[in-house]
């Protein structure tokens, strides 16, 4: 297989990186052997660079194992699948045939929709709208669910709407001082890091709090090593210091907040000593950070996974939002927070209808207005709108418990990515049917009874929005395959065997944008006044934007919050435990994460050649002590232990994490998947799985079991 090149726009990027939520843009160059990837100057956002993974973008595109064609499963459930090829009709038919059937037998609702957060926002919109019209089911869900749900709640419950950064990148080298709690931007964003770089040069102080030394953390000034689990507790100590010693910003709080008497409250007993004595984190740290950021004239706060892939990540969230409200640290140039959004579209992701309760504009499905309002837009009864279905999560525990009989998958692996996974891929197995649209038979498709073939990024014409909430265009840049359809035309064209093709006449991607622009006008996300014209000649519009004379919104809540009243919630929080603690048959705490040359389940990434070099298979990343208590050998091997399951890594002995934890990254399936042990409660809140914290017992392969290593939560500078 070749690409074959389209003319590049005139006035923009080829193309856009495939991978994280900067989105940066890219050129294709023809070289002797074949295309090669180069940074866009012609993009602001990433400052014209590319990470590794950027560079090597297209090599999955022309992976030799991509899927080209319609395939049928040929083998039983459980076995590895033996697969014919077919034609796109006999393919969309049979699919279409089975899902009426399974749904004249058990009603609507027993059929599933898991999404995706790389897909395009048309996409997206189009998927929710498959769901509810096309198969008039309640359950639909997408992979976000595990990636920004408690950002999202918190920011809802705080601000009254959800964009992952409230301010432009470009804010950041205007901070005086910046707070990374669990994000490690140097490997999951590194094209983010020059922005964090600049503020450096120009003066800020940078702390980063993480039960690991990352290379992030490395960068900071200040370099918090806590125990997984204890960040409510930490920011309750620096709320604690800023309100005793009167360093909020009264004139803000009065003005644009309420709740402000009842945190002040909740926090009035951590703290520095107490805090202290519950994390080990030293009290000169916790008021050296308060005071810090408080009399700082501009500062941010971005978190991520590390703090809200928590059964308390709601809180956890809300507690460093609470920072920004308190000292008025928001609204304004150099200010702001933000919730660093993992995947390429992770933030139109989940602006769209694909989430269980939402409908386009970030609109709530239980909503009357807005469901007249859509329902309008779609030219549908608004009563044939389903209600709320359930989350990722549960919707697959209901495919388990046999409520959900058939589920159709586009741009995700939920074998790899869930929680407790062995549960998962059992559960996909008992289905009467199962359609996975994707480049590559994945852990999840490989239990398909339809595989389909899926768009790659480099083929795919449409819009995405990165972390800031900036709207832009990514044009096509090469031919798709022969036989391969869009992605959009695949769910039209079931659409149309389902006998609801009336709702899914488009002609081409913007088509559909212009449609989701009137479903998303008036809402929270609003794109009303977005169009491909505005996006080609301005490289991206900030929402909400609702008319096309408006400028968009690059600084949000510059003078009310999108509340009612306009003001702020500053919400308390209490500190909870997480919902499974070290103890003294597993004494050590598992937390997950992300590698530099890798992406979410590595369905991509392990088929580029130059990344897998980089990065072969996973490990644990284990502390000096612990490692000695162990008595590791140079060929030994790690065998970790949950009350889920137990798998062997090898290792790396690192200083650089907390003595107590131990870090294994998630990209890889099969036998060598960390989350077949990783806990699968879920917040109240956002549903979204404790990935981050589970108790784990760590033992050499010849049995040698590691002694009670909790310990208490270490920090310093």
């Amino acid at each position: 297989m070749e690409l074959r090149l389209l003319p590049a726009p005139a006035d923009g990027p080829a193309s856009h990186c495939c991978f994280c939520s900067m989105q940066c843009g890219i050129e294709l160059v023809q070289e002797e052997n074949g295309i090669a990837i180069r940074p866009s100057q012609r993009f602001p956002v990433a400052t014209g660079r590319l990470c590794q993974k950027g560079l090597n973008a297209h090599q999955h595109v022309l992976h030799p194992s991509r899927v080209l064609k319609p395939l049928a499963r040929q083998a039983p459930k459980g076995c590895a699948p033996a697969w014919r090829e077919a034609g796109w009709d006999e393919a969309l038919d049979a699919i279409a045939g089975r899902i009426r059937d399974i749904q004249a037998r058990y009603g609507r609702d027993a059929v599933g929709v898991y999404g995706g957060g790389s897909l395009t926002n048309e996409v997206c919109y189009l998927l929710g709208k498959f769901a509810r019209v096309a198969l008039g089911t309640r359950y639909i869900d997408y992979n976000g669910r595990y990636c920004m749900s408690s950002a999202a709640a918190a920011a809802v419950r705080a601000f009254g709407a959800d964009r992952g950064l409230t301010m432009p990148l470009s804010e950041i080298p205007n901070a005086r001082y910046l707070i990374l709690a669990g994000t490690n931007l140097a490997e999951c964003q590194p094209t983010m890091m020059p922005y964090l770089l600049e503020a450096k040069k120009n003066g800020a102080v940078v702390v980063a709090i993480d039960p690991r030394k990352t290379p992030t953390a490395k960068s900071a000034d200040v370099h918090v090593r806590i125990y997984p689990g204890m960040d409510a507790v930490f920011v309750s100590g620096l709320l604690h210091v800023i309100v005793e010693e009167r360093l909020y910003d009264e004139r803000f709080v009065r003005e644009r907040t309420l709740g402000f008497e009842a945190l002040a409250e909740a926090v009035r007993p951590y703290t520095p000593r107490r805090v202290f004595e519950i994390t080990g984190i030293p009290e000169e740290v916790v008021v050296g950070i308060a005071r810090g950021f408080a009399k700082a004239p501009t500062g941010i706060v971005l978190t991520a996974r590390g703090v809200e892939q928590q059964v308390n990540g709601v809180d956890n969230t809300l507690h460093y939002i609470n920072l920004c409200l308190v000292t008025g640290k928001i609204g304004r140039p150099g200010c702001g927070f933000g919730a660093i959004t993992g995947q390429a579209n992770g933030q139109g992701g989940r602006e769209h209808g694909q989430k269980a309760d939402q409908l386009p504009g970030y609109r709530s499905i239980e909503d009357p207005a807005a469901r007249a309002h859509v329902a309008r837009v779609w030219g549908v009864p608004e009563e044939d709108i389903p209600g709320k279905g359930v989350s990722a999560y549960e919707m697959l525990r209901k495919i388990d418990d046999g409520e959900i009989r058939a589920l159709f998958v586009m741009g995700s692996n939920p074998v790899v990515s869930s929680p407790n996974s062995s549960v998962v891929e059992r559960s996909l197995r008992k289905l009467d049917l199962l359609v996975v649209v994707d480049l590559f038979e994945t852990e999840t498709a490989r239990e398909a009874d339809w595989l389909l073939p899926a768009n790659a990024f480099l083929e795919t014409e449409g819009t995405l929005t990165n972390l800031e909430g900036r709207v832009f265009q990514r044009a096509q840049a090469v031919k798709r395959p022969p036989g391969v359809k869009a992605d959009y035309e695949i769910l039209c064209e079931l659409a149309e065997r389902l006998g609801k093709g009336a709702y899914f006449r488009y002609r081409t991607p913007e088509d559909i944008f212009n449609e989701l622009r009137e479903a998303s006008r008036g809402g929270v996300a609003d794109y009303g006044g977005i169009t491909y014209e505005r996006l080609r000649k301005e490289k991206g519009v900030f929402w909400p934007c609702p008319s096309e004379d408006h400028p968009g919104t690059p600084i949000m809540f510059a003078d009310r919050f999108a509340h009612p009243d306009g003001k702020a919630r500053i919400i308390p929080v209490e500190p909870k435990r997480p919902a499974e603690t070290a103890d003294a048959d597993f004494p050590i705490v598992l937390t997950t994460g992300r590698l530099g040359a890798h992406y979410l389940s590595g369905a991509q990434t392990r088929r580029s050649e130059a990344l897998v070099r980089k990065a072969p298979e996973p490990f644990v990343e284990i502390h000096p002590r612990l490692a000695e208590r162990l008595g590791l050998k140079r060929d030994s091997r790690l065998r970790l232990t949950t009350r889920r399951g137990s798998a062997v890594f090898g290792y790396r002995i690192t200083d650089a994490i907390h003595p107590g934890v131990v870090f294994v990254p998630f990209h890889w399936g099969d036998e060598l998947s960390v989350n077949r042990l990783t806990n699968d409660a879920l917040s109240p809140v956002s549903r979204m799985p404790e990935f981050k914290i589970c108790a784990v017992r760590v033992e050499r392969e010849d049995g040698s079991e590691a002694e009670d290593g909790r310990g208490r939560g270490e920090g310093g500078g």
